[in-house]
């Protein structure tokens, strides 16, 4: 078996992360949507996350995209600028092979090099057996609350689970002010 690359997306890998998130939409509790979005749809959304500098990774084996994950604005007020959300999705014919682990090792990294305080992770139907929260345990992160029946999917109720890691000193100390986060936002004072 080949060695799997994890790399940056591209804008030529949309198909294969249009149809790995379809797959999740359709048959998985991890998104709460219920429609897939068109590749059109993916692509304001790769855009949306790519151009002002977040991270956004593929993992590749012989050419063909495996997985993707990507850190995003946890919300959208700019005092949350420190903190990101990340997501991970993996096609279903490469679940349990490490894929997971490699592309949110990867993302936490580079979201780490570019001064991020906190990743969160919402999962959705986030019980203790998830393969999610059990591979977020893995790398360190933190059960920090429950949305109880928050989401309604596949004829039965979803609780969310929300877990969080700490980078770069998390909240013991001021942000760095060339941090990419601090540049997206006010001015420190």
């Amino acid at each position: 078996m080949s060695r799997i690359e994890i790399r940056s997306a591209e804008e030529d890998d949309l198909d294969a992360i249009t149809a790995i998130y379809a797959d999740a939409v359709l048959h998985g509790t991890a998104s709460y949507e219920l429609e897939p979005p068109s590749r059109g749809e993916m692509e304001l959304r790769f855009a949306a996350l790519r151009d002002p500098g977040y991270p956004y990774l593929v993992a590749v084996r012989d050419g063909a995209i495996l997985g993707f994950a990507y850190a995003g604005p946890f919300r959208q007020r700019p005092a949350y600028r420190f903190i990101v959300e990340d997501s991970i999705y993996v096609a279903p014919e490469a679940k349990g092979q490490g894929i997971g682990s490699l592309l949110l090792e990867r993302l936490v990294a580079e979201t780490e090099a570019l001064g991020f305080r906190q990743v969160v992770a919402v999962i959705g139907d986030g019980s203790p057996e998830s393969a999610s929260v059990r591979l977020h345990e893995r790398l360190g992160f933190r059960h920090s609350g429950m949305l109880e029946g928050s989401g309604y999917k596949h004829g039965r109720w979803l609780d969310t689970v929300f877990m969080q890691l700490a980078l770069n000193g998390g909240s013991s100390v001021s942000p760095d002010p060339a941090s990419l986060p601090a540049r997206m936002g006010p001015p420190q004072g």
